[in-house]
């Protein structure tokens, strides 16, 4: 185990195994099912390496889940289940390559989900479409700064206050267009 890996990290690691194992695929099926090298989700699986935003959108889409949704059943493993969940024990996860921060601000397996992220000047966070295909929807809300958000050959400019709705399962980008400010904005979703 790496030094450093936070219980979610942890918590992502026995996840992603599970998905897998429930599936009763070998390592290289999910290598060829995502994209992602066996070497990779070997290390992400021991909890040697901590996975990109980007690499998760992938793992989740072979599995036929959403990003929020593998990253809600990892917290939910971690934190457990209830009614309320308070803001210093809401599960943050930070992705190692862009220095994006995820909190679950919803209590694990409530409807709509919601989940605030920051992202850091100049940061891209791409989706593949199969990252969204089993919600039934999601709004991203923008509560300070500017986000440019791709949606297939589509981009939106995302200003304080502005609220997307997005469309049917596309290739999707997050983009902090700043070069100085950190963009915050909530995600509301709903799965199927």
């Amino acid at each position: 185990m790496a030094a450093g890996m936070t219980a979610l990290d942890r918590g992502l690691a026995a996840r992603l195994r599970a998905e897998r194992e429930a599936r009763s695929w070998s390592i290289a099926d999910l290598a060829t099912r995502s994209g992602v090298s066996r070497a990779m989700i070997s290390k992400i699986e021991r909890a040697e390496a901590s996975p990109t935003a980007a690499l998760l959108g992938r793992l989740s889409g072979a599995f036929g889940l959403t990003l929020s949704n593998l990253l809600a059943r990892a917290e939910g493993d971690c934190t457990g289940s209830g009614q309320v969940t308070r803001a210093g024990s809401q599960p943050v996860w930070r992705d190692p390559a862009t220095g994006y921060l995820r909190r679950a601000v919803s209590p694990a397996g409530a409807v709509p989900e919601i989940v605030h992220v920051a992202l850091p000047p100049g940061a891209r966070i791409a989706y593949p479409a199969a990252a969204f295909l089993h919600l039934a929807g999601q709004c991203t809300y923008v509560l300070h700064g500017r986000l440019d958000f791709r949606e297939g050959a589509v981009t939106h400019a995302l200003a304080a206050g502005d609220c997307l709705a997005l469309g049917p399962p596309a290739e999707c980008e997050f983009h902090n267009p700043s070069a100085e400010e950190t963009c915050i904005y909530l995600v509301v979703l709903a799965r199927r």
